[in-house]
């Protein structure tokens, strides 16, 4: 490139530079700005537009047009040239405006005299803050060099619009992480919580986006290279025993970390004027764009690779690593883009709740969530974006929905909502020691799902009467290599131990699918959740159920042990492993180990298929979980991570509780068992209409007990089900209706 151009561009930057120093408000700033980049640039005009809501650009500063139209000048996403730099966050360089595709003309502004157009998005992080335009009389196309130096001017301006200079009067000019924002996410776990944030991840500001000298902030780029390449290398030397895939990530690391194009391109936006951090910025703005363009899942996962990585060097540039000082606010609730289990479970209940840009409501964090009985949003995109550590927040984990620095007005009504239901949980508490007894005479045993120690102490303050579902798999998720049998069998006799007696259905290692153990290379699967996973992998790979096996029946100690296989789709995948506990059994025996007083083998009906095995299954398992979840899913072939489809399928479909009542006969046929495991056994209308069918046990999270409690307790389940074979009867595709009309009767 010529010096000519790397000097102009450098005094460019300075002059913008010494203009943000002066004083003034933030329309003066803005007017200044524009002033000094149509003069520097020798263009007639210079536009600065910025979003004034997610669709709509606005005019708010320019030199050259009517000054009039500043503030009335708006188009939406997409309208016109302006537009679609905002939309595509590409450049627009045209030599005649009118003739290019999507123009629009906008008569207040007197632009019709302009030939020549060139606009650059002013975006941060694959954030949209609006568009920086110039335009000349003259019907010329811009040189590569003065896009260049416009991208580079338009993000220094992103850097001070995110810092709060350009504050004015208006929406498009209203003060940054100031505003409420309401997002919209997924419910990962119920729960309502209101809180400050905490974020996981600050973000890194770069305040000084312009460099004094190329030289010294090549240095410094370069140092931060060499330390960066360092600090990958060494977790590379330190990934022996590590599974592949954890190798792969680092290797791309190295590789981008030894990238001669990424640093060319850094070092040219410094010759330019840019400070070394800025430069990183720039390229990482880039990245995020284009990770929003592409389709490819691999190549996505590349880019938030390169995001990640960009992200170390900022902190090595700034000095600005996770801790910063901040203290964790009281009632914090956690924001971050994703999260590990192992990091989630280190916050433990000191956290009100959790909220993510990404994760499904099978992942990982999802898990440790409902462990923690802490509500969860996942899928709030942008949240980390627009969040400050502090800023009010309230988290309804039933909608999905965030409420990030509320209004008066929706926090008010969010705090009455809480209110509201922590008196219900003093109604609850009234009748904790009592049956879960309907009128009719019935009694339905209602029992915890858990997964930590943590959990266990809801035990006896929930009035859950057992565990009946305990899941194993955290203490694999959180660790980098698999557990010790020694290590497993101690926190199993905690277990028990806590459970003071009451039951304890432990579920064996459920893995795959969704739930990928960090040492474990995961298969190429084109549908995960119909793949290898749970006792598939135990059978396959056997060594690991053996060791899991043995840990739980030395837990026992004397005790009784109740253990079931999950994601049983036949029965002699329940035969094989059963034959495996009992040699187990047998083993420990020979070597004089203690034997628990009574043994359950049981098995999770997840899949459809096992609804329909042979009587000889019933009669040879002690007893039957039905995993609701799961079997809901393959039920309906509506994928529960699928927001298109999960929630168009209902627990209450006349099909689906057929289907139920189905299973219902086959282990009452047999003398077995059944209970019912799932979020809509934690729902009272759901809860009721189980019953209804013939579940005579149902598990739930804790905080479910009592609602589910207090409505059976209250209502006939022999009307009940006489109100599902009306439906039924009627031909209706679901009893909903027909349920909650006759509930409300009843209560």
């Amino acid at each position: 490139m010529p010096e000519r151009t790397e000097s102009d561009s450098r005094k460019l930057l300075r002059r913008l530079r010494d203009t943000l120093a002066e004083p003034g408000e933030g329309q003066e700033r803005l007017d200044r700005i524009t002033h000094l980049i149509a003069d520097s640039m020798q263009t007639e005009v210079c536009s600065i537009y910025l979003f004034r809501d997610a669709e709509t650009l606005e005019l708010c500063a320019t030199e050259g047009l009517r000054k009039e139209a500043v503030h009335q000048t708006r188009m939406r996403l997409g309208e016109g040239l302006v537009g679609r730099v905002a939309y595509t966050a590409q450049p627009v360089n045209t030599g005649n405006a009118p003739a290019e595709k999507g123009f629009r003309y906008m008569p207040e502004t007197g632009e019709e005299i302009y030939s020549s157009f060139l606009g650059v998005p002013i975006q941060r992080l694959g954030e949209r803050l609006g568009v920086l335009v110039v335009q000349s009389r003259e019907a010329r196309q811009y040189s590569d060099d003065e896009v260049y130096a416009l991208e580079v001017v338009a993000m220094v301006l992103a850097e001070m619009t995110e810092l709060g200079v350009f504050v004015g009067e208006g929406e498009a000019m209203s003060a940054r992480h100031k505003q409420p924002v309401l997002f919209r996410g997924v419910s990962g776990q119920e729960g309502t919580a209101e809180g400050r944030v905490w974020l996981h991840e600050p973000r890194v500001v770069v305040t000084n986006p312009v460099g004094d000298d190329p030289k010294v902030e090549m240095d410094r780029l370069n140092k931060a290279m060499e330390d960066l390449r360092l600090s990958v290398d060494d977790l590379l030397a330190d990934t022996e025993g590590t599974p592949p895939e954890h190798r792969e990530v680092l290797e791309t690391y190295r590789m981008f970390a030894h990238s001669k194009g990424w640093v060319r391109r850094m070092e040219a936006d410094i010759a330019r004027g840019l400070s070394a951090e800025a430069a990183v910025e720039k390229e990482q703005s880039s990245a995020r764009a284009r990770m929003q363009q592409v389709p490819d899942a691999y190549l996505r996962d590349r880019l938030h690779d390169l995001d990640d990585i960009s992200n170390r060097l900022l902190r090595l540039l700034t000095g600005q690593g996770r801790a910063t000082g901040a203290v964790l606010p009281d009632n914090p609730i956690l924001v971050a883009r994703s999260i590990g289990p192992g990091e989630l479970l280190e916050y433990g209940r000191a956290l009100k709740g959790v909220v993510l840009e990404e994760g499904s409501v099978g992942s990982h964090a999802a898990i440790v969530a409902r462990a923690l009985a802490i509500p969860l949003v996942i899928n709030a995109e942008r949240i980390t974006a627009e969040a400050l550590n502090g800023d009010p927040i309230l988290v309804d984990g039933d909608q999905g929905l965030v409420h990030l620095r509320p209004e008066d007005s929706v926090a008010t009504a969010f705090r009455d909502k809480i209110a509201m239901q922590a008196k219900a949980q003093e109604r609850y508490a009234s009748i904790r020691e009592l049956p879960a007894q309907a009128r009719c005479g019935t009694i339905v045993a209602l029992h915890m799902n858990a997964g930590l120690m943590a959990d266990l102490p809801s035990l006896a303050g929930s009035g859950a009467e057992g565990v009946g579902l305990f899941r194993t798999e955290l203490q694999f998720l959180i660790r980098n290599q698999v557990p010790r049998r020694g290590e497993l069998a101690a926190l199993y006799a905690r277990v028990m131990q806590a459970a003071k007696g009451k039951r304890v259905v432990f579920r064996t290692l459920d893995i795959g699918s969704d739930k990928v153990l960090p040492y474990m290379r995961r298969p190429d699967e084109p549908n995960p959740a119909l793949g290898w996973r749970a006792i598939r992998v135990g059978l396959d790979k056997p060594g690991v159920m053996r060791m899991q096996l043995q840990a739980l029946l030395r837990a026992a100690d004397g005790r009784p042990l109740s253990v079931m296989f999950p994601f049983v789709a036949e029965a002699d995948e329940f035969f094989a492993a059963r034959k495996m506990m009992l040699a187990e059994v047998e083993r420990e025996r020979r070597l004089g180990h203690v034997l628990p007083a009574r043994i359950e083998i049981g098995a999770m009906l997840e899949t459809p298929s096992l609804a329909f095995a042979p009587d000889r299954f019933f009669e040879a398992a002690d007893f039957v979980s039905v995993g609701g979840n799961d079997l809901k899913q393959f039920f309906f072939a509506a994928d529960r991570e699928n927001e298109l489809v999960r929630r168009r399928y209902d627990m209450l479909n006349t099909s689906y509780l057929a289907f139920l009542e189905g299973i219902v006969a086959r282990c009452a046929g047999a003398g077995t068992p059944l209970s019912f495991c799932g979020e809509d056994a934690g729902r009272p209308i759901e809860a009721i209409a189980l019953a209804a069918v013939g579940f005579r046990m149902l598990s739930m999270r804790p905080a479910s007990i009592g609602p589910v409690k207090h409505v059976l307790r209250r209502v006939d389940l022999d009307e009940a089900r006489g109100v599902i074979e009306a439906a039924k009867a009627a031909g209706e595709t679901s009893a909903r209706g027909r349920l909650m009309e006759w509930l409300k009767g009843q209560i």
